[in-house]
């Protein structure tokens, strides 16, 4: 596969509506134009009166900056397996002490990792999806991510066309089920210290590739799994290169007590004393922070996550899965804290995402008001740019990198409409998303990706996931049959 050539000359593309940009904020532009041309918008408005070399019209479409997802799932989600089979360290969510004494092991062999980004990368671009974070479960893996896979996944990117940031995975300790039913943590400061090694490695290799559509951050898995010595090294890396550094914290009640029984300090207390946190910090869910989800330990965690300038990554849907949510989108956003949206599992639908978040922001403080449809796509577009110091993404106006989605509202499931974002919010899914363009190229029409047999590759990951769900056993607290692992919804009868 190869990816598209940036088109020749100037490019117009108009529709029913487009999402400009002016003065700090999004505006919504009636019949409106986008021009871009190599790569970059020279026009948003209406009536362009210069030359163009082609000119596109959605009809009745929405015209908008491209989604910044930064938790993007780059492997196989395992989700389907957990939705209704808990609790999870009893179903193979959590390494069994049995299994750590054989020594973790890979159970999926490099070519399958290395495809498995490529596959994942054709359902963002599906869903609108422009500049990605990648993320993948470490439970599968030997112990962190490697160079190998990344490269591959540096090449699955620039083919396609999708910009990235990329970084291996890694971490200095694991959770584990002991025999006696009891959740534990094992830590090996050295893997941790050589995983570090490599990701800064790769950074400095791959850094600007592909014409800048390859980028490079820092990943350090989760915080109970990273030792007091890693994320200090972590923090300093990252501001040697300069580059994103995102760890996903506070995400559940036990990863939270995990981290004060260990340091006596919340997570937020313990990353900002050592002075991990930054404006180039990303932090994924941050659902379980002081007074929210059953957590009573007093600490001003929104407080010093804010005053930080580290960014949260909400991933809603998730999360909501899970039984938890953000608590809540209106206090992050009214304490000061730049907010932006994560996918995270499949489908990596963020009009989904924006949907759940809308949601939840208003279950959580019970109030109509406490988000609304252009605050949660701020965050979908804006939010992820200003967390990885993009100014250039996240917004259509000139100058800005030519990253632009178009969702097609001329479907009668599509509803009413007066306010195109709001019937986006209510009605819309990834499914109607028609043509992405990135860095000035075409990498989505109709909603086919040149060279992409979607069936022909789900046929491929069904494959992949049936092989992985048999070595669940293996992996399970007392070696359960499969069947006993994962329960159908009702009786199968034969």
């Amino acid at each position: 596969m190869n990816s598209a050539s940036r088109e020749n000359g100037r490019v117009l593309m108009t529709a029913e509506w487009v999402v400009g940009h002016a003065e700090g904020k999004h505006i919504l532009i009636p019949s409106g134009e986008v021009v871009f041309e190599n790569g970059k918008i020279i026009f948003v408005g209406s009536d362009f009166s210069g030359h163009v070399a082609r000119r596109i019209d959605y009809g009745k479409s929405l015209i908008g900056p491209g989604f910044i997802d930064l938790d993007a799932l780059s492997d196989l989600d395992t989700t389907v397996l957990a939705l209704d089979n808990q609790p999870a360290w009893k179903k193979g969510r959590v390494w069994p002490e049995s299994y750590m004494a054989k020594g973790p092991r890979e159970m999926y062999t490099p070519e399958e990792l290395i495809w498995q980004k490529r596959y994942a990368f054709t359902r963002l671009i599906s869903n609108g999806i422009t500049t990605a974070l990648p993320i993948a479960s470490l439970f599968y893996r030997e112990w962190g991510e490697k160079w190998e896979e990344f490269e591959g996944a540096a090449q699955a990117a620039e083919d396609l066309g999708l910009r990235v940031y990329l970084g291996p995975a890694y971490r200095t300790g694991n959770s584990f089920v002991s025999n006696t039913g009891k959740i534990d943590f094992y830590f090996n400061e050295e893997q941790g210290m050589k995983g570090l090694e490599q990701a800064s490695q790769f950074a400095k290799s791959f850094e600007g590739r592909a014409g800048g559509l390859i980028r490079t951050m820092l990943s350090p898995d989760r915080i109970e799994t990273c030792t007091e010595k890693l994320l200090v090294k972590t923090a300093a890396v990252g501001r040697e290169l300069d580059i994103p550094v995102r760890l996903h914290c506070c995400q559940s009640a036990l990863e939270y007590n995990t981290v004060v029984s260990m340091y006596a300090k919340s997570p937020a207390e313990w990353l900002r004393d050592l002075k991990f946190l930054s404006h180039k910090t990303i932090l994924p869910h941050l659902t379980h922070i002081s007074g929210s989800n059953g957590i009573t330990y007093v600490a001003p965690d929104l407080e010093i996550f804010a005053d930080s300038g580290a960014s949260l990554a909400h991933c809603p849907l998730v999360m909501a899965r899970g039984g938890a949510a953000l608590h809540s989108f209106k206090k992050f956003r009214d304490a000061g804290m730049n907010i932006g949206m994560g996918t995270d599992t499949h489908p990596p639908d963020m009009i989904l995402n924006m949907q759940m978040a809308l949601y939840t922001a208003r279950l959580t403080e019970q109030s109509a008001t406490a988000a609304s449809a252009g605050e949660v796509y701020t965050a979908a577009t804006v939010g992820g740019a200003d967390a990885l110091g993009r100014n250039d993404l996240g917004r259509l106006r000139p100058g800005s990198r030519a990253d632009i989605t178009v969702i097609n509202l001329e479907n009668p499931t599509m509803g009413q409409l007066i306010d195109p974002i709001q019937t986006i919010m209510l009605n819309a899914s990834g499914r109607d998303v028609d043509t992405v363009v990135i860095d000035g190229r075409f990498v989505m029409c109709d909603g086919k990706i040149p060279g992409v047999e979607h069936t022909v590759m789900w046929e491929r990951a069904q494959k992949q996931f049936n092989k992985l769900v048999q070595q669940y056993p293996d992996r399970t607290f007392k070696h359960p049959k499969i069947d006993e692992i994962f329960k159908t919804s009702f009786k199968v009868v034969k």
